[in-house]
């Protein structure tokens, strides 16, 4: 089993940005690709950006692209989602999951989850 714990949100501006991460357990973290996804207030969860075992390769939902970028950190056992840009819409809990059976942007696919980080942005 693996444990997954988000920090870095908070209250920011639109325009700004702020640096999430997601610190795993377990010595085996760095084989499992990973991602992040976000549930808006009343919303579904979607899929945010997915990260290989090595860094690469590298998805983004399309309103991701260009804005957030996913790295990760073996050594510290950590994936980072550097969200930049920020607008009203991204207000949302992020979460990160790890080792996707399926689609790596399918939510459903992933075994473990954390319990979220949550990200407001002011107009």
């Amino acid at each position: 089993q693996v444990q997954l714990v988000e920090s870095g949100g908070g209250l920011v501006q639109a325009g700004g940005s702020l640096r999430l991460s997601c610190a795993a357990s377990g010595r085996t973290f760095s084989i499992y690709p990973t991602g992040w996804f976000r549930q808006a207030p009343g919303k579904e969860h979607e899929f945010v950006a997915v990260i290989g075992q090595s860094g690469v390769p590298t998805y983004y939902a399309d309103f991701a692209k260009g804005r957030f970028t996913i790295s990760r950190d073996n050594a510290k056992n950590t994936v980072y989602l550097q969200v930049d840009s920020l607008k009203p819409e991204d207000t949302a809990v992020y979460y990160c999951a790890a080792d996707p059976d399926g689609s790596w942007r399918d939510r459903a696919a992933y075994d473990y989850w954390g319990q979220g980080t949550q990200v407001t942005v002011s107009s």
